[in-house]
């Protein structure tokens, strides 16, 4: 009953733009995933049915129980590798994969180093890489003003004369009004909706080394690089305190189960993250769960009615998706810039992150996010390499010691003089 108490319009529109945003954004790669082992469309169902199921399970029962946003997602980079390698591996052999990631993953998480390592980056650094994450889709916004000026015109007004007037429902009252305006241009793509039950089938993993080197090792090495590291940062930049490793193990022990029925790679959200721990979920941070247990319900439908669902979704002009999700983050970007520059010492660090983030830039099959630590770090290294640690502050308070010191004395000084003044001289009388 407290989850339907702390439960607002604000909370669910912030979960279901989640759902939109991180859905239609990547759904596209997953079914090339799936097509390149051989998928016949009720493996793709399957698939669709085993990533609802584990997203929206991990993220609403912890959610609930912490009552703190918990956001997971499927790791679209882990997508994109698995639609490049997959070629010539049977869905047998993927299945095989997916399970070896999901033990590493839970690894990672059981044993607490993925946390140790988080812990050592600055949190200028881990703001700006969270900054440089979500820029991009504050980007697309407008860039999709170019394709349907229009629309991005009129949600910019929307969402700027909402967040005047009716700031917490800014964001749901700009979705409604760009679907209502889609809707009257025909604009929603209905004929993509068919109603249909998900059936999930059961694939009998087959385990090969190549396998494990070509699709289980790079699947792991993205989803923790591009995918947990900037889903901490998230986290951390909202102002959570939840327990990182936990997460991970639980995200890897839902992959491993679910793996034989579709589910390639669960983790931690950055983007969705951002937008149910947001203040445009809700202004009180202690209600802010219910954004992702509505986030996580959602997903669950999705799971259960694959196909109607995932039509449904895909029925939006993808301008209207764009310029809604950069909408939505633009108060997070300006939280993370804002924390990436605010100590001098981590300036130029925090700022070559952000850029080198921002830039999309792929290496060795690792994403930008990951490189974007790297660049930040070693930055940061070189700039500090020989020197004291926090001397700069210690300068700092030895000289406001001293003034404080002689601004003492001088108003001791000056109580003395003006005692002296008031006080009768000796002998005088009125």
């Amino acid at each position: 009953m407290r989850f339907f108490k702390d439960l607002s319009v604000s909370a669910f529109s912030a979960g279901f733009v989640a759902v939109l945003v991180g859905f239609t954004s990547s759904v596209a790669i997953v079914f090339q995933a799936a097509q390149a082992f051989g998928a016949t469309p009720e493996l793709i169902s399957s698939w669709m049915w085993a990533l609802g199921l584990g997203m929206g399970l991990a993220a609403a029962v912890p959610s609930i129980w912490w009552r703190k946003p918990v956001m997971i997602a499927w790791s679209t980079p882990g997508a994109a590798v698995l639609a490049v390698a997959g070629a010539g591996y049977s869905m047998h052999e993927a299945v095989g994969a997916f399970i070896v990631c999901a033990l590493l993953m839970t690894l990672a998480g059981a044993t607490g180093w993925f946390e140790r390592v988080m812990n050592k980056i600055p949190m200028a650094l881990a703001s700006a890489l969270l900054a440089g994450v979500l820029a991009r889709f504050g980007l697309q916004a407008f860039v999709a003003a170019q394709t349907a000026l229009p629309m991005v015109l009129l949600m910019l007004g929307t969402y700027l004369v909402g967040k005047r007037v009716l700031p917490r429902y800014a964001v749901p009252l700009t979705l409604l009004v760009a679907i209502i305006f889609a809707a009257a241009r025909g604009e929603l793509a209905w004929s993509a909706v068919h109603f249909s039950v998900a059936m999930p089938v059961f694939t009998m993993p087959v385990f090969t080394w190549q396998a494990v080197v070509s699709l289980a090792l790079p699947l792991f090495v993205v989803t923790m690089a591009s995918q947990n590291l900037p889903g901490v940062a998230a986290i951390r930049a909202a102002g959570y305190e939840l327990p990182v490793s936990k997460l991970i193990t639980i995200s890897g022990l839902t992959t491993l189960v679910l793996a034989p029925f579709g589910a390639f790679a669960l983790n931690l959200s950055a983007i969705t993250a951002a937008i149910c721990m947001g203040r445009e979920a809700h202004e009180d941070p202690a209600r802010r769960y219910t954004a992702a247990v509505s986030c996580g319900a959602i997903y669950v439908v999705i799971g259960l009615f694959g196909a109607a669902v995932t039509g449904l979704l895909t029925a939006f002009p993808k301008e209207l998706v764009a310029a809604i999700a950069g909408l939505a983050l633009l108060g997070t970007i300006g939280t993370g810039m804002a924390a990436a520059v605010r100590d001098e010492s981590h300036r130029e660090a925090a700022l070559i992150t952000f850029l080198v983030t921002l830039s999309g830039v792929t290496l060795l099959g690792i994403g930008s996010a990951f490189w974007g630590v790297v660049a930040g770090a070693v930055a940061l290294g070189i700039q500090q390499i020989g020197r004291k640690p926090f001397a700069g502050k210690d300068i700092a308070a030895a000289c406001k010691l001293k003034l404080d010191q002689r601004a003492a004395h001088a108003a001791e000084e000056a109580a003395a003089s003006s005692s002296s003044s008031s006080t009768p001289s000796a002998g005088k009388t009125s």
